[in-house]
């Protein structure tokens, strides 16, 4: 530190000059520039003593919650009202693997990719029981239903859950 320059703390610590205006001071004259009705406007309810505007008004028009669709029961992923909450994967189901991979093939996202399943990009495959596997298959996916899981391995086949980068996977 320089000397003669004081330490910056608490107790010496203030606004940037002209960033602080004095507050308005309403209902004080006509001269203040908000007088008679105080900034209020003419009539209506936000010339009203009491009057707030609610959190999340959106002035009059249709707000998002009642906007959104509206699924109910708490067991369903669609009661939740927004899309962000949902879990999204891709299903593959084992029919599709019977009539594209020949025994003992490799599975891998790369392998179904290029047979036209699982297409969609950065969304999770999953392997579900749709259809009869007789092929031994090594399949690699994001998560496997029961179901698909006992298949695959009756026929012979191993089935590997790819596990994300954040440390977590898909429920089998």
């Amino acid at each position: 530190m320089a000397d003669g320059e004081e330490r910056i703390g608490l107790h010496n610590l203030k606004p940037a000059p002209g960033s602080r205006r004095p507050r308005k001071r309403v209902g004080r004259g006509e001269g203040s520039g908000t007088g008679k009705t105080a900034g209020r406007g003419q009539k209506g309810w936000g010339s009203r003593s009491g009057a707030k505007r609610r959190a999340r008004f959106e002035g009059g028009q249709n707000p998002i919650h009642m906007r959104m669709r509206k699924l109910r029961g708490p067991h369903k992923k669609q009661s939740m009202p927004f899309e962000p909450f949902r879990t999204h994967t891709q299903a593959v189901n084992l029919g599709d693997l019977e009539a594209r991979f020949e025994s003992g093939a490799n599975v891998t996202l790369e392998a179904l990719h290029a047979k036209g399943l699982g297409t969609r990009k950065g969304v999770p495959v999953k392997i579900l029981a749709k259809g009869e596997l007789t092929k031994p298959l090594t399949v690699v996916a994001h998560g496997f239903s029961a179901t698909a899981r006992e298949r695959i391995e009756a026929a012979g086949g191993t089935c590997e859950v790819i596990v994300e980068a954040e440390g977590r996977s898909l429920p089998s």
